[in-house]
């Protein structure tokens, strides 16, 4: 029997990968939608099975005493308000990336959820992909040693043809090229890598294309990160290219490299002019439903019902991840300036 009723606040595109992964869960169930726009009861309830109420008055659904859990797939200027009145209203969190636009926004998120109780799960969902739990483990088992430089880059054109065009090309809601989408590549090179960061430097660009000149910002930005344990790495954040999407993975240690879905590892005795292949699915789509949010949810229902914090991608884990995106963003604006982070 399912154990959380789940309120969905915004119905977009998000949004229906987000009812599809909670509905396949053991214990969670989305029973109620919020949406500025009005939504037929009927037609909702059918299209993703059981019975779900619509509503356009969030406080009202916020008020619902049946609903366990708030998730938020809103536009990401919407995020803190919804987080803290989520939190205000004493429901768990499951939060679409980014966080919220802003280093403030986010530790009143992570205050409001410590103040009231509730606990958090930011999409971060590439760290539950086949192509990170593969890359994380071979790290963990010492294969590559001990890392000294990680680079994993996102490439994904966002142009017309994607729905997310259309507002995230305001700087509003869209922020930077690593806020919207390569803080996915940032949040898994932090993953991989282990170690507090120490500093970032960045740089960004636009494209001249006509096709990406209706961005508010920079659409290709590049991060290099010096890690407390010495480490080096490299994250770029690129929204205007005309490619396949990719996320490119490149590994660096004391026993072996890996790269992608390749690896050399010298405490097998193989023979370095010849990679070796792991067997993983490949990040290479945008489309949210090819994410893996069922396995992201299904771990964050789970910590639930044991009363703690989910590993990987709690409030205060991503909240690290955001700490360094928010200073890269602040030495590109400077013009690559070293921004040194506090711990």
């Amino acid at each position: 029997m399912k154990k959380y009723n789940v309120g969905i606040i915004g119905y977009g595109w998000a949004a229906t990968a987000h009812i599809a992964a909670i509905n396949s869960t053991k214990q969670g169930q989305v029973t109620a939608v919020y949406s500025s726009r009005p939504l037929d009861a009927a037609q909702v309830s059918l299209a993703h099975g059981g019975q779900i109420k619509p509503y356009q008055n969030l406080d009202a659904m916020l008020a619902d005493p049946s609903l366990h859990v708030v998730d938020i797939t809103s536009y990401p200027s919407q995020h803190r308000n919804h987080a803290v009145a989520a939190a205000q209203a004493g429901k768990h969190i499951i939060l679409e990336k980014p966080m919220a636009n802003s280093p403030q926004e986010v530790r009143e998120i992570v205050a409001a959820a410590k103040a009231h109780g509730v606990r958090g799960c930011v999409c971060f969902e590439a760290r539950f992909s086949s192509q990170f739990q593969v890359t994380k483990a071979v790290v963990d088992e010492g294969l590559l040693g001990r890392l000294h430089y990680g680079e994993v880059d996102y490439y994904h054109g966002i142009g017309p043809w994607y729905g997310q065009f259309r507002w995230n090309t305001q700087k509003k809601d869209g922020g930077s090229a690593l806020l919207t989408a390569g803080c996915h590549a940032m949040d898994a090179l932090l993953m991989v890598m282990g170690s507090e960061v120490e500093s970032v430097s960045s740089m960004s660009t636009k494209s001249s294309s006509d096709i990406f000149k209706p961005y508010e910002y920079d659409t290709s930005s590049v991060t290099i990160l010096r890690f407390a344990n010495g480490a080096i790495g490299k994250s770029a954040a690129i929204v205007d290219c005309l490619q396949p999407y990719y996320f490119h993975t490149h590994l660096v240690g004391s026993e072996g490299s890996l790269l992608d879905n390749k690896f050399h590892s010298q405490k097998l005795n193989a023979d370095r002019s010849h990679w070796s292949e792991l067997s993983m699915k490949m990040l290479d789509s945008g489309d949210v439903s090819d994410h893996p949010y069922a396995t992201q949810f299904q771990t964050f229902f789970d910590a639930l019902d044991e009363n703690r914090d989910m590993p990987l991608t709690s409030f205060k884990e991503a909240s690290r991840t955001f700490d360094v995106i928010f200073a890269a963003d602040t030495s590109a604006a400077q013009g690559g300036t070293p921004i040194h982070l506090t711990t």
